[in-house]
């Protein structure tokens, strides 16, 4: 499991329509709390958890690592990542009305952008992370791809640079398509997580619990909120919330503790709420193990 570091939010799923033995649904469920590794870990009521020592590669908690399943705006994620691997954070870009309606049409959250309004990538990067903006993962991708198909193809070439072998994605916002909704792994994100950290801009944006862009000649003003409720009421420096019916609630999130960085990921939680108490426990939990 160390290795796998060097390569570097919801429903449940639905029950399966039978009426045989409740006994077994409630092994199934008593099963679902218990993580593997460690039996003394907090319980996780989500179908999927992952949390690692990123600075060591020691994996502390892993229940369903592995298990490919819909991420939803985990994937802005990414998206900021491979942005920053070719844009400078003073490069600009032009809101278009196909941005605003993509994100309109596809019922996903948005950071409010208005057509004409031109950002710096690097304001475009709160829209995106903050308040989890599909219009804005739209511009960007549109931007930096060139065009949404090419900038998902970057998109997986970089899950493949990363060692990410569950994870293939279909847009740049995680929101469902016809085609699929795309997966990844709690474990796949972990380490995504742990590697988008490492870049300054990312950790900055993701750790803001607000942000505030004065309107100029270039474009109107802007207030962004984080979704993410560990931001400010703990020592969390990240990372991203995510939510679609398919995947539940979902968390990605981080905090750095004694000199040690500990990354977790949190898929298909069923209450928005509990998935922010979980990660808090973990982290806690996560920073009082040490190595034998």
């Amino acid at each position: 499991m160390a290795g796998a570091l060097a390569l570097v939010t919801g429903l449940t799923a639905p029950a399966e329509a039978t009426t045989a033995t409740s006994n077994a649904a409630v092994t199934e469920a008593s099963s679902n709390l218990a993580p593997a590794l460690n039996p003394d870990a907090p319980a996780v009521y989500g179908r999927a958890a992952y949390l690692m020592d990123a600075s060591s590669g020691d994996v502390l908690l892993d229940k369903a690592g592995d298990k490919r399943m819909p991420i939803a705006s985990l994937t802005k994620t990414m998206t900021a990542y491979v942005v920053l691997k070719t844009a400078k954070p003073t490069d600009v870009v032009r809101i278009t009305a196909a941005d605003v309606e993509y994100a309109e049409a596809g019922g996903g959250t948005t950071a409010g952008l208005r057509p004409g309004d031109r950002l710096t990538v690097g304001e475009l990067l709160y829209g995106l992370m903050l308040p989890s903006g599909a219009d804005a993962a739209h511009a960007l991708a549109r931007t930096y791809g060139p065009g949404v198909k090419g900038f998902v193809a970057k998109m997986n070439a970089t899950a493949r640079e990363l060692g990410l072998k569950d994870t293939e994605y279909v847009n740049a916002d995680g929101l469902p398509t016809p085609r699929g909704d795309g997966y990844s792994t709690a474990r796949d994100q972990a380490v995504l997580a742990a590697a988008a950290l490492k870049v300054p801009l990312i950790r900055k944006v993701a750790g803001t619990r607000r942000h505030y862009v004065d309107a100029n000649d270039e474009h109107r003003s802007y207030l962004w909120r984080n979704t993410n409720r560990l931001i400010g009421d703990t020592d969390a420096i990240g990372l991203k919330t995510g939510f679609t019916r398919a995947a539940g609630y979902c968390l990605a999130f981080a905090t750095e503790r004694d000199g040690r960085l500990l990354v977790g990921v949190l898929l298909d939680e069923s209450s928005s709420s509990r998935r922010f108490s979980t990660a808090e426990n973990l982290l806690d939990w996560g920073a009082a193990q040490r190595r034998a």
